[in-house]
């Protein structure tokens, strides 16, 4: 049986949560969806220190806190992994692998996913050595050494992460300098027990056949390959939107980025987009709550346009 709301979002990620507290508090009747727990890239995150409102607070803790608040006013929350929106005239069918519901409005919060290196042992190791999250996995390497490639935020904030639990960490960056915040970099290079190579990219990572053993490198200017023991492997390379399921709607760019004005309006009336699925500069918790809370005031108003009619 179809349960009906007035607004369905999905992804229970900053964006989200934010959007559905707009939305409840408006008095719309909202649920909230998502295939994993509440809190999405911040359950990932050690320390959270940009964040207006806290001088630092654990990525696991501000998601508590915004789930508390965004479903303070009778928002329902329910697991599952959408597989598409079918268009019905002013309703919108969201189907996921078990369940279909209704509504005039749509917002979609579903976030973005690490991007893999796609190279010989990723997926072999994955779990066994190979991670994306130095906060759910760096215990398992205390006193080891570890790989963290990438030069971006994440993988920097990462790395100083991991070098108060690992021997060593040797950041792997394709470029000859890191792309991460200023402050970030600095503290990373005030640790004795961060080591870089740079213009490199790993080719493959190796192992036993039971958990990694190191990478293989090779140097992307002079082609020399080496070999880099290790028992861990940290990827951050960039990310990816989750927005497969939606692909059909015509909302998205080539690279499946959603496209939106700046009410966070798509192509298809009634449909929203906010946070880090939308094509957009800056992906911040501060602008993942920004988009929801203008996202929240204009499902409000398509709404009440719907019931209007």
């Amino acid at each position: 049986m179809t349960k009906k709301y007035d607004v369905i979002v999905i992804g229970a990620g900053p964006a989200g949560m934010t959007a559905a507290l707009y939305a409840s508090r408006a008095e719309l009747s909202v649920l909230m969806l998502d295939r994993g727990v509440y809190g999405g890239q911040m359950n990932n995150t050690a320390e959270i220190e940009n964040y207006t409102g806290f001088k630092s607070i654990l990525g696991p803790d501000l998601s508590e806190k915004m789930y508390e608040s965004s479903t303070q006013f009778g928002v329902e929350y329910a697991y599952g992994e959408v597989t598409r929106i079918e268009l019905a005239g002013d309703q919108k069918i969201v189907h996921t692998a078990e369940d279909q519901f209704e509504a005039p409005a749509v917002i979609i919060g579903s976030g973005s996913e690490y991007r893999k290196l796609g190279v010989p042992g990723e997926d072999e190791y994955g779990g066994r050595g190979v991670s994306y999250c130095a906060v759910c996995d760096g215990a398992f390497f205390k006193n080891e050494d570890v790989v963290v490639v990438g030069g971006g935020d994440s993988a920097v904030q990462e790395a100083t992460y991991l070098a108060n639990l690992a021997k060593k960490v040797t950041v792997v960056h394709r470029r000859d300098q890191l792309r991460a915040q200023k402050i970030l970099q600095e503290r990373a290079f005030a640790r004795d027990n961060i080591e870089f190579v740079w213009n490199s990219n790993v080719t493959e990572i190796l192992g036993d056949g039971k958990k990694v053993s190191g990478v293989a490198l090779k140097n992307n200017q002079t082609g020399a390959t080496s070999e880099l023991p290790t028992a861990g492997v940290f990827v951050y390379v960039g990310i990816l939107p989750i927005t497969e399921a939606f692909k059909d709607l015509g909302i998205t760019d080539e690279q499946g980025w959603i496209l939106t004005n700046d009410e966070m309006e798509t192509n298809v009336p009634g449909i929203f987009a906010v946070g880090d699925v939308r094509k957009k500069h800056l992906r911040q918790i501060t602008t993942a709550v920004g988009d929801g809370g203008v996202a929240g005031q204009a499902v409000f108003d398509y709404v009440e346009s719907v019931k209007s009619k």
